[in-house]
């Protein structure tokens, strides 16, 4: 469990440092040379070098992209290799497990990329944050009311306070992508 935790921990922080870094860097160039028309993340990346002068900018910026992406999946990847052990009690061979939980975290997108191209996969990174939004409180409660569950967690069950911070942070998400389903389906 210690080693688990510090592995997720690990895993996680960079994947925030990494999404914070990429987030800070094109905000602050962009809004200094007044270029707000960027919107999709093609155009982050042909327009990185030539406003900051150097070409090494655009390649930085898709590693630290490719960076994030294989962090976040292969830490998605992991958590649902652990669930379908530890609480489904599914038992698969390591290579079947691998070929299917990558397969489908991949085979959407490949489909997607082949048939509508550029303009399809920046669809669907934004259908798939909104499907993100809407699935996330039903991972999240279940989550937070299992860990915190004497019964079940045993020894390693939150605390108090850590429950509670917990809660406060699932309503808080909740909420702020409450409103955002709203404002993307509500006007």
């Amino acid at each position: 469990m210690k080693l688990a935790t510090i592995d997720s921990t690990v895993a996680l922080g960079l994947a925030l440092f990494i999404n914070a870094a990429i987030l800070i860097l094109a905000a602050s160039t962009f809004h200094r040379s007044g270029q707000t028309q960027v919107a999709e993340i093609g155009d982050a990346f042909a327009l990185l070098a030539p406003t900051l002068g150097v070409g090494l900018a655009s390649t930085l910026f898709a590693v630290a992209l490719l960076a994030s992406g294989q962090n976040s999946t292969i830490t998605g990847t992991l958590a649902g290799q652990i669930v379908m052990e530890g609480f489904l009690d599914l038992r698969l061979p390591h290579w079947l497990r691998r070929i299917v939980t990558r397969g489908l975290a991949i085979i959407p997108a490949v489909i997607v990329a082949a048939l509508y191209g550029e303009s399809g996969t920046a669809k669907l990174l934004v259908l798939s944050q909104v499907v993100l939004s809407l699935q996330l409180p039903f991972a999240v409660v279940p989550l937070v009311r299992f860990t915190s569950d004497r019964a079940i967690m045993g020894g390693f069950a939150n605390s108090g306070w850590l429950r509670a911070a917990a809660i406060l942070i699932t309503l808080t998400v909740i909420g702020l992508n409450s409103v955002l389903l709203f404002q993307v389906f509500g006007g």
